[in-house]
């Protein structure tokens, strides 16, 4: 629970009539509130005893700045670490915050939000007074002027579960791709993520949407109810270090550019209080942790830009900061990636990409308390629920778990991983109220391919075989599958644990073209995406099963839509 500063100044006390804080006001009080030049909102919404994190929402009431500077004194030993969203700076008790370059505009009425993380040693009381370029302003109790709001419908105070009870936000872009697809009327009405997959994509790329006309859209769907916005946060350095179709646009050393270019400029339009009443669910850095324990070292597995990534630090040093940044915003929900059962589900994968986790989740100011969950599944085709065998079937006295399917994997299915890998990462020491969402975008696996019983008994292979929903030729396939359907609907808590499926990945989609195409999107060639290509190490030297034609990563592929439709699971009605 975060502590703020609630007392307003002696003179908006008399005014409102009132001794302590105001409560109520007279009509001829509101014209004096109104006429208050500025109002300061400070929230510590973490304290371990010896450090803590504040953000602070600056409103102005007066004409409107190109640049701003805010000052304030504290009556203990406080000291400033790290600050984000402001150039910060400390003398003494004496704290001065100033615009960065790309947040220096604050119109009338207008509010600009910052963070820092301080050190402290006995209390550590909030400041009384402050001022905005010289000029004293109030500190909001939330009864009138300016001041930020939160998860829970502006109240400061995020909730258990953002899905629950809200609407998610239908991305125009999408849906209207989607719709122009023939019966793709049928789903284009669905929430989908949106990403922010390179620093252009913040404002926009080619005429397209940015993340400002993402977010107005969203209050314009909300209504007068609750309505969560998906976003996809996937630009680190060195990014996606096992593949080439999703390679990003910074270098592997570039943290510096991560951080100022991409991560702040996100942060500050979250924290715009226009905002304040979404709810923004941030998935943070896909396919990126896990490389560091599964594609590093002596493993058959490894890449040289992996083991790289690990030695530099760049994927801790940047998941962490991502999570300090977006976490010190009130209304926004951090979900870091957990891979998939068909990455993480073995023994050696398991425990130590939770322990990795843990590691991003306290690295650069970062806690454990600016993680609300964690996704699994995301762009992946892992069935949901395998029904018609279970793991500890064994067949003629052999385990389901020496299938060549299997291959010694301790989970068929990605709800079964999901719940048992929640209790791995509660259990190294995130809170025990984090949630799970189940990317089910291209999972369902329907048509009429899909078992309708458990395959022969055979021989162990004939029987997961011939029973499994997921069709595809190895489970570390993983580019344009051929067969794949769409799964279940988006749905908020359809399982203990689970706080939602989502289609993170929008379908349709590509995952990457199926041969080299000269972009300057930063996207490389991966021969997984080749249907001709005939394997690696990572999926046991099987045919890559991609479809072929395919686009550009991110590009829409008319292909792949029309499969996902005709093999949905559910079925479309």
């Amino acid at each position: 629970m975060s502590r703020t500063r609630t007392a307003v100044l002696a003179a908006l006390a008399l005014v409102a009539g009132v001794s302590g804080p105001a409560v109520a006001v007279t009509p001829s009080s509101q014209a004096a509130i109104s006429a208050i030049p500025c109002t300061v909102d400070y929230k510590i919404q973490n304290d371990w005893g010896s450090g803590f994190t504040a953000a602070v929402t600056v409103t102005n009431n007066a004409a409107a700045k190109s640049s701003w500077s805010v000052k304030w004194s504290y009556a203990g030993n406080q000291t400033v670490s790290s600050y984000w969203n402001t150039k910060l700076t400390q003398s003494g008790t004496a704290v001065t915050a100033n615009n960065e370059t790309y947040n220096g505009a604050l119109a009338t009425g207008g509010s600009v939000s910052f963070g820092f993380n301080g050190t402290y040693s006995g209390t550590n009381a909030i400041p009384t007074a402050f001022t905005l370029d010289g000029v004293t302003c109030n500190v909001d109790d939330g009864s009138g002027g300016g001041g930020s709001g939160g998860g829970g419908g502006g109240t400061g105070t995020r909730v258990d579960n953002p899905y629950s009870g809200a609407k998610v936000y239908v991305n125009p872009e999408w849906s209207a791709k989607a719709a122009a697809e023939p019966g793709g009327t049928r789903v284009s009405n669905q929430p989908t993520g949106v990403w922010l997959d390179r620093i252009a994509a913040i404002n926009g790329v080619n005429g397209g949407m940015g993340l400002r006309d993402h977010l107005d859209a969203a209050l314009a769907q909300k209504g007068s109810g609750e309505e969560v916005v998906q976003l996809v946060v996937y630009d680190l350095p060195g990014r996606d270090c096992s593949a080439l179709a999703s390679n990003g646009e910074i270098g592997p050393t570039e943290i510096d550019k991560y951080k100022t270019q991409f991560i702040d400029p996100i942060a500050a339009i979250l924290s715009d209080s226009k905002y304040a009443s979404l709810r923004i669910v941030t998935t943070i850095e896909l396919d990126s942790l896990p490389n560091l324990v599964t594609n590093t070292g002596s493993r058959a597995t490894a890449t040289a830009n992996c083991n790289t990534m690990l030695a530099n630090g760049n994927y801790v040093k940047g998941v962490g900061y991502a999570l300090a940044k977006l976490g010190a915003i009130p209304n926004v929900y951090n979900y870091l990636d957990a891979g998939h059962h068909g990455w993480l589900g073995w023994d050696d994968n398991f425990a130590p990409s939770a322990q990795v986790l843990h590691q991003a989740a306290t690295a650069e100011g970062a806690t454990v308390d600016d993680v609300q969950g964690f996704i699994t599944n995301t762009a992946n085709y892992s069935a949901l629920k395998e029904n018609n065998f279970t793991i500890n079937d064994s067949v003629n006295g052999t385990s389901v778990r020496q299938s060549k399917w299997v291959d010694w994997n301790r989970y068929v299915d990605e709800l079964s991983f999901a719940q048992a890998f929640r209790t791995e990462l509660v259990s190294v020491g995130f809170n025990s109220g984090i949630g799970m969402l189940i990317d089910t975008s291209r999972n369902g696996w329907g048509g009429s391919a899909r078992p309708t019983g458990p395959g022969p008994t055979t021989s162990v292979d004939a029987y997961v075989d011939g029973g499994r929903y997921d069709r595809r030729i190895h489970v570390g396939n993983w580019c344009n599958q051929a067969g794949a359907g769409l799964g279940e609907r988006p749905q908020a808590s359809p399982a203990a644990g689970v706080d939602a499926y989502v289609w993170m990945k929008p379908p349709g989609e590509s995952d990457g073209s199926s041969s080299a195409i000269p972009n300057d999107e930063g996207k490389g060639f991966d021969q997984m995406c080749d249907p001709t290509y005939t394997g690696n190490a990572r999926n046991g030297n099987n045919m890559s099963g991609a479809l072929p034609n395919a686009p550009l990563s991110g590009h829409w592929f008319s292909a792949q839509f029309q499969q996902l439709m005709a093999n949905a699971y559910p079925p479309l009605s």
